[in-house]
């Protein structure tokens, strides 16, 4: 299997299959090219048994004595009742609940009998040793005579979870509800007996009340009644023409365990052939990029060949082999591979029976699925570097109180983009200085270079190369105050740099520039940093230039980031917010973080174009999201700003009584920011927090008459996912920042976000304030429907 491409583990699922699932059965699924199948926890006999119970207590029961009638007792199992016992093939399959009972009935019997079947399998089905569950969910009809009750529903599995310490459930759920009002349910399932008196008096839907985030809605009110639980998951069942474009968005961001694809999820191409159309391929193919790619589960489709004939053994010529039947056939050739092994005489080949040719295909749709699989894209550059961060959290680097290690240096420079665009920032900043008649800083006319965090050198390696190829006479300095990268930029200086570079070690604050070759301290004419985090300043990128900007010549000099902005939106990630609800049983400050985080599994609740296409076209294009500028900083410093701050420091008279806004003297006060965004939301949803993202300018060229236009010559870098693949597509060296919300935001559909968010500083610190306020407008009057609360993470600021 080739590791650039994702891979497919593909089940086979019977609703109601009624033979035990053994180890034969098992390995004749392999064969035919599964790498699963499912199995029911209990048998069509124990299904009689509960049915006789319930007729019986109908018929001894009359109306009147109902409500003081405890309800039937399901007794234990028997030998008779289950095929499931405690083998190895059990903790490899996963098991099925019983598809007849309604844990969502709104007959208390019928919910009550339900209850007592479900925690009977799911207790037996853990103590087999199973480890996955298969749970159908409440059934939704445009038009039904009544609604299930979601909540008692969710309540079973919330049982069910504590029954089972190591069972992970799944519920199965369509993507969409069912516009078929005459859809009948299973035959001899438990809600066709729930009782009329329990039936009148529900509120009825209007049979043209057809709503797409229906199912959405009813897994939101399991998961949160399950508290996020981290054994919960999703079976998304696939129908034949997916939503709109918004409603995927929506799921892909749910914690996916399966796919499942049913007869009627497949059309028929033109020589009959089952095909997915163009929509659902991309559904798929983008789930299956996710770090944990979902299983494939084929349902109904076919029972598996061969099953009466384990002979029956055919090839699968036109896909790619399971990643089982893979390491079956590697261990088969390693066994027959022994130096006694002889091939058969020309004779002997000739006696071998030959099997005979099929003119059909018996398992059409699987044969579709692995085609599906060989024919996936590669992984992009991202994926490949991203794939194993995908949601996971880190959190952020304190580059000034802390010394990074090697290999953190290491994954920076992996970068394809960021310093070929810091390369080509230099090479016009060279370009320009001398056709604008800027004088050097240097007495032998050399144009001095500081790359001040230097790092491991690759930014000093870039602006050498910029030097050669543009033909200037440059004199490069980096600065750096890790004693340990310190030692690595002198080994470079003698082998890779020739000696052309002059290494300090200090911090860029304390270093009073560059000395000449008369002995006097001079100025640096291009200052290049690569300090910027994943929300351009929350790695103390103003507070270090800041400090620094005393060596750059104030006539002339260019600072290379130039500016850098902070950009938000609003965003669901189910996923995140469990990690960090795990995370925050052992710290309780959890919640008052932002993290670092490369975003995947998630849905933009806010877009500019989010009704782009419906599940009728043959085109997926992804929403563009809704992303606002915060804040932005700018280098250099107007001097009296910084003449400002120097009059606050130590509380001074000339720097005024107040002091600072929030605590201290005031001195980094103008590195203050705050901004409300106001954003738009169509459809309803959960906001978990926010997403953050920079963009910035590194060198915006100068024009004149003699010149190209401003724009040809600006280089910017980008993590805004808008303008990301325009300004520095494939750049991998920043993941994106994610801002939490403890207690998700519920919005309706045709709702706002107010986003308030505050950057802080007490001299010593900086930090974050963040919240979010939902709105509707009743009557052109917009009402408060939700406050998130304020989060700070002022107790884990990024130390100055």
């Amino acid at each position: 299997m080739d590791e650039q491409m994702p891979i497919f583990y593909v089940g086979q699922h019977e609703t109601n299959r009624t033979l035990p699932v053994t180890e034969d059965v098992v390995l004749q699924a392999h064969s035919c090219n599964y790498d699963m199948v499912t199995t029911p926890v209990t048998t069509p006999s124990f299904h009689s048994r509960t049915l006789s119970i319930l007729s019986n207590y109908n018929a001894t029961t009359n109306s009147e004595e109902a409500d003081c009638t405890p309800f039937p007792l399901i007794p234990p199992l028997t030998p008779l009742d289950t095929f499931l016992a405690p083998t190895e093939h059990v903790t490899q399959q996963p098991v099925v609940t019983a598809p007849w009972i309604d844990l969502a009935s709104p007959d208390p019997l019928i919910a009550n009998l339900s209850q007592q079947v479900f925690k009977l399998e799911v207790a037996y089905a853990a103590f087999c040793g199973a480890t996955s569950v298969l749970i159908r969910g409440p059934r939704f009809r445009c038009g039904a005579s009544h609604e299930p009750s979601v909540t008692h529903f969710a309540q079973a599995i919330l049982e069910g979870l504590n029954i089972g310490p190591y069972l992970h459930l799944s519920i199965l759920l369509p993507m969409v509800e069912s516009k078929d009002e005459e859809e009948p349910e299973p035959v001899g399932s438990l809600a066709t007996f729930a009782r009329e008196d329990f039936l009148t008096g529900l509120p009825k839907r209007k049979s043209s009340s057809f709503d797409a985030h229906r199912s959405w809605d009813t897994w939101n009110v399991v998961r949160t009644i399950c508290n996020y639980h981290g054994r919960l998951s999703l079976a998304l069942s696939i129908p034949r023409h997916l939503p709109d474009v918004s409603v995927q968005s929506r799921w892909f961001a749910e914690p996916l365990r399966m796919l499942e694809l049913t007869a009627e999820s497949f059309a028929k191409n033109a020589k009959g052939y089952p095909v997915l159309t163009k929509l659902a391929q991309g559904f798929i193919g983008r789930c299956m990029r996710l770090r944990t790619s979902p299983w494939l589960l084929l349902t109904d489709v076919g029972s598996i060949p061969g099953l009466n004939n384990p002979e029956e053994i055919f090839p699968m010529s036109d896909g790619m082999l399971s990643p089982t039947k893979t390491e079956d056939m590697s261990r088969e050739n390693s066994k027959s591979a022994s130096p006694t092994s002889s091939d058969p005489t020309p004779a002997e080949a000739a006696a071998i029976p030959q099997p005979k040719k099929k003119n059909k295909d018996p398992t059409p749709h699987l044969s579709y699925i692995r085609f599906l699989q060989r024919n996936q894209p590669v992984k992009t550059t991202v994926e490949r570097f991203g794939g194993g961060y995908q949601d996971y959290l880190q959190s952020p680097l304190q580059p000034l109180a802390d010394d990074l290690e090697s290999i953190t240096y290491e994954v920076f420079e992996k970068d394809p983009v960021k310093y070929e665009w810091y390369e080509r920032a230099i090479a016009l900043a060279l370009a320009d200085w001398h056709p604008f008649g800027k004088p050097a800083s240097s007495p032998d006319g050399s144009i001095i270079i500081a790359v001040v965090g230097a790092g491991r050198g690759p930014l000093v390696t870039r602006a050498l190369r910029a030097a050669a190829t543009t033909n200037v006479k440059v004199s490069v300095w980096a600065v750096e105050k890790n004693p340990n990268a310190y030692v690595l930029l002198q080994k470079h200086n003698l082998g890779m740099w020739g000696n052309a570079v002059q290494i300090v070690k200090s911090d860029m604050r304390s270093w009073q520039g560059p000395v000449l070759t008369d002995g006097q301290i001079g100025k640096v004419d291009i200052l290049v940093s690569e300090l910027l985090g994943s929300f351009g300043d929350n790695e103390l990128s103003p507070e270090c230039l800041d400090g620094v900007q005393h060596v750059l010549n104030p006539g002339t000099g260019i600072s290379i980031p130039a500016s850098y902005a902070a950009h938000l939106t609003p965003i669901a990630s189910p996923r995140l917010h469990a990690d960090i609800m795990g995370r925050a049983v052992s710290d309780k400050d959890a919640w008052e973080v932002p993290y670092v985080v490369f975003l995947h599994q998630m849905h933009y609740l806010s877009s500019l174009n989010p009704t782009l296409t419906d599940g009728h076209s043959s085109k997926m294009e992804l929403p563009t999201p809704n992303v606002q500028q915060a804040w932005e900083f700018r280098h250099p410093q107007p001097n009296s700003t910084l003449i400002q701050s120097q009059m606050r420091k130590g509380g001074s008279v000339a720097g005024g009584g107040a002091g600072g806004f929030s605590g201290g003297d005031g001195a980094n006060d103008h590195n203050a920011r705050s901004t409300t965004l106001r954003f738009a939301c169509q459809k309803r949803g959960i906001c978990h927090g926010l997403g953050g993202y920079f963009e910035t300018v590194l060198y915006k060229g100068q024009s004149t008459e003699k010149t190209d236009n401003e724009s040809s010559k600006k280089v910017e870098l980008s993590t805004n996912p808008v303008t990301m693949e325009e300004k520095s597509k494939e750049m991998i060296s920043w993941f994106p920042i994610f801002f939490p919300l403890k207690d998700p935001l519920y919005i309706p559909d045709d709702s706002e976000l107010d986003v308030s968010i505050w950057r802080l500083t007490d001299d010593r610190r900086v930090w974050y304030d963040w919240m979010v306020e939902a709105y509707v407008v009743v009557k052109d009057k917009r009402v408060r429907i939700g406050l998130s609360g304020l989060h700070s993470s002022r107790k884990n600021g990024c130390l100055m």
